[in-house]
């Protein structure tokens, strides 16, 4: 196959790569991803499932190329490419998880000029959380008020409540999400 490869002006995968290591000509490496940028993007399609986002993917796996390949000796470019991009897509879809839910539990200061209506508005809200928070489970709505209403940190609520600290984070977590799961269906209903 190299040699058929030759004979028609296409040069190998495993000369590309070495050609990019011995010069560093990113052109070189774009040549050479460029052959398996289809494959890469079915990948990224197949684990992201958002065409926009498996086109970002199909760059940044690009740019990580550059210090990986200084690092790793490669032999089969086309099989390290597609473990590094189902790598890459597998650490997006866990940073994603681990992303926490944000709930907007802002008591602050409302502006004095702010209009009555959106001090209605903002008290409807609070009043709807508290009745959220009274229907978590124990540990949740424990763990939601000392780290929300108390700011306690995990330690000090670890330390305070004899729970292990990763159970108050996984409390925490949970909390939020069923907080927020609690309030988006009671304004479902209300509207």
């Amino acid at each position: 196959m190299a040699f058929i490869k030759k004979i028609t002006g296409e040069l190998t995968d495993e000369l590309l790569l070495q050609q990019y290591k011995a010069s560093g000509n990113i052109n070189t490496l774009g040549d050479l991803y460029n052959r398996y940028m289809d494959m890469i993007y079915g990948v990224c399609l197949k684990y992201l499932k958002e065409p926009d986002e498996a086109k970002d993917a199909v760059i940044n796996i690009f740019e990580e190329l550059v210090p990986k390949l200084k690092k790793y000796e490669v032999e089969n470019f086309k099989a390290w490419l597609y473990q590094l991009a189902k790598n890459h897509c597998l650490m997006k879809i866990r940073a994603a998880k681990n992303k926490p839910t944000q709930v907007d539990i802002d008591f602050v200061h409302l502006p004095e000029n702010m209009h009555p209506d959106s001090v209605m508005e903002k008290e409807a809200t609070l009043i709807l959380m508290e009745n959220c928070i009274e229907q978590l489970p124990p540990e949740q709505k424990q763990a939601i008020q000392l780290f929300y209403l108390q700011q306690k940190c995990y330690k000090e609520i670890s330390e305070s409540t004899s729970i292990e600290i990763n159970k108050v984070r996984s409390f925490i977590q949970n909390g939020r999400r069923n907080l927020k799961i609690c309030m988006d269906k009671q304004a479902m209903e209300k509207a």
